[in-house]
């Protein structure tokens, strides 16, 4: 029986007594930081900003780079929680005593990019002198831009995309942090858990923005139903609204004309809340759902025209639960967050993407070495804990048995915190399962 949480947003807001502020036994290694070796981004100097606002005496400082859409770019509320969310993460770290005799600066080298390419290439060639590491390069096509550089730097960067083409080394040349699944696995889980749970599929169609997040999502959504012998029923482009199209019109004309019965995601959260209430308004009464990729949700769409038409057809398929769940990971977040409510799934996609980082450093304090070098020789093979956020995974070897496959499956709810009510927690799909990933879907 898979795991349903049924508790308040209330209840999940209030930490367990024995994890507030604390990290695992194993984050505050005790190593003597003169016997290690380093190259770039550690000193033997304190932090200038250490995460948490707070210096380990005697501590000496790595700094992580970060390159995110902060103000300006199309993901900017997206990136500010991701910015947030990591940098909890480090403070944690900092309050229990460091990694190897070292703090962690995750602020000296952020910088915003605006979801821009040049300006995320640009940004990356001025902070690579200074850091270990990249704690994250927001995009697919800004981390796509700076693989060359990465590489050739020996710089490991953890990304906020869930690009398929991620999870390949002929395509990262090995130096991205993967945690969770793909966009394309992502429409494979949420197709299975739908054909089993809600009704079988008729026909499906796929919605999403140009580019690898929407061409994911898309190629998913085909190959689901191309497996299961369900028509595939197209895959329709749009833009963002104010800032490439005008509003979704033609989006939910092609949906209510292409008699599909269920419809897969790959947009933001204001152009899915137009598309499922534009649909709702003018198909038949229960005719058509939709599944949303984790990016098309926001507590915002509660206050939104189309809160009543989401809380009736949309289910929202992720990698991982919001900082409502309830593992010792999403209790130690919650704990960060001292009750506050981020507005959007920025906050936990931040912290968790750092447990590879985090695992990463440890290991390489363990073998007496924190160069580039040696740090990225590290990476294949290296075993991720996520204190139950996610399944334990192994980076880098074969995706086709490395990678996460695992899914959140959530329903609106505006009595949650997050707007989401977990239903499964943990869900694996027969046809997510059986595919054989062994190159990227799109791109």
């Amino acid at each position: 029986m898979l795991m349903v949480y049924a508790c308040s947003g209330e209840d999940a807001l209030t930490p367990p007594p024995d994890i507030t502020g604390s990290a695992p036994d194993d984050a505050g290694d005790t190593s003597d930081a003169d016997a290690i070796a380093t190259d770039r981004g550690v000193t033997p100097e304190p932090c200038a900003q250490p995460a948490g606002g707070r210096a380990n005496p005697g501590n000496g400082c790595i700094y992580l780079g970060v390159l995110s859409d902060l103000n300006d770019g199309p993901f900017n509320e997206l990136g500010a929680l991701t910015q947030r969310g990591l940098h909890d993460f480090w403070g944690r770290v900092n309050a229990a005593g460091g990694i190897g005799g070292f703090d962690i600066d995750v602020d000296t080298y952020t910088r915003d990019t605006a979801y821009d390419r040049q300006a995320h290439a640009v940004a990356y060639r001025a902070i690579e002198p200074d850091i270990l590491l990249l704690a994250e390069s927001l995009g697919s096509p800004t981390t796509a831009e700076i693989l060359g550089d990465l590489a050739s730097d020996d710089v490991i960067a953890a990304s906020t995309s869930w690009w398929s083409g991620l999870h390949f080394d002929e395509i990262t040349r090995g130096v991205i942090l993967t945690s969770g699944y793909s966009y394309c696995l992502e429409s494979m889980i949420g197709l299975d858990w739908y054909d089993e749970n809600v009704r079988p599929v008729g026909g499906v169609v796929a919605v999403g923005y140009a580019g690898a997040y929407g061409s994911d999502v898309a190629q998913g959504a085909r190959l689901w139903a191309e497996a299961n012998d369900v028509p595939f029923l197209g895959s329709i482009r749009t833009g963002r609204v104010g800032v490439e199209v005008g509003g979704q019109e033609v989006a939910v004309q092609s949906i209510v004309r292409s008699g599909a019965d269920v419809v897969v995601l790959g947009v933001g959260p204001e152009d899915a809340g137009l598309i499922v209430g534009g649909v709702e308004a003018r198909a038949e009464p229960g005719q058509i759902d939709f599944l949303g990729s984790a990016p098309t949700w926001s507590p915002s769409l509660l206050a939104a025209p189309s809160a009543a038409a989401l809380m009736g057809r949309y289910t929202n398929i992720s990698p991982w639960e919001d900082f409502t769940g309830g593992s010792t990971g999403h209790a130690a977040m919650r704990a960060a967050l001292g009750g506050d409510v981020p507005g959007n799934s920025g906050y936990a996609a931040g912290w968790v993407i750092q447990y590879p980082i985090r695992a990463l450093l440890e290991a390489a304090v363990a073998s007496g070495d924190l160069t580039r070098a040696n740090i990225r020789s590290l990476v294949d093979g290296l075993e991720v804990d996520y204190e139950g956020i996610l399944p334990p995974t192994r980076q880098g070897g074969d995706p086709n048995i490395n990678v996460n496959r695992t899914a959140v499956i959530g329903r609106v709810d505006p009595e949650r915190a997050n707007g989401l009510s977990t239903i499964v927690d943990g869900y694996r799909g027969a046809t997510a399962d059986a595919f054989t990933y062994s190159v990227a879907c799109s791109g």
